[in-house]
């Protein structure tokens, strides 16, 4: 890589890396894990930086290597372990309840999109997340818009089922533990 395209690398990096890691936490759903993929793909970028045809919109390419990056730790590293907690700590009244219900609204959302397959959560992440239309998500992907279509319908389908389930398990508990109060 010559001087002019290290700059261009940089500029780059500087300017992309927040929304990258974002998106690299969202499809790991652990910051740490996020940073080392997000690490991953921009080596793999930087050594293909010359080679890049279109250097107008280098994003997609880093999208594409995170995306398969992520499939790749997964098949090797068999992510996806759980931590498991005997009892949920009891929420704590007035304000703080309120955001107490903001964290397990988001641990709900996080847990119900690990179980979704690689592909699907790869689509949700950049279609709702990112706000970016079928078109380029597809062009992130390699895959048909008809399939960016598909993959988004089966895992709205399945996330609304998982946080279904986890708001009725949560309305059981609490009027369980109303009825135990004296």
């Amino acid at each position: 890589m010559n001087a002019d395209e290290k700059r261009e690398f940089r500029e780059f990096v500087a300017a992309r890396s927040r929304s990258l890691l974002h998106t690299a936490y969202l499809l790991t759903g652990d910051w740490e894990q996020g940073r080392d993929l997000l690490q991953t793909a921009l080596a793999s970028t930087a050594r293909r930086w010359p080679k890049l045809r279109d250097r107008e919109q280098p994003e997609i390419y880093v999208r594409r290597a995170l995306y398969h990056a992520q499939v790749d730790r997964f098949r090797l590293l068999s992510w996806g372990r759980e931590t498991v907690t005997d009892t949920v700590p009891e929420q704590p009244s007035g304000q703080a309840a309120d955001w107490a219900d903001t964290v397990a609204q988001r641990q709900d959302i996080m847990a119900a999109l690990r179980r979704l397959p690689k592909r699907q959560r790869a689509v949700i992440v950049l279609r709702y997340f990112e706000d970016r239309p079928d078109n380029e998500i597809a062009a992130i992907l390699g895959v048909a818009q008809g399939t960016v279509r598909s993959q988004t319908h089966k895992a709205l389908a399945s996330l609304r089922t998982t946080l279904a389930a986890a708001e009725a398990s949560a309305a059981s508990s609490t009027a369980a533990g109303r009825g135990t109060i004296a």
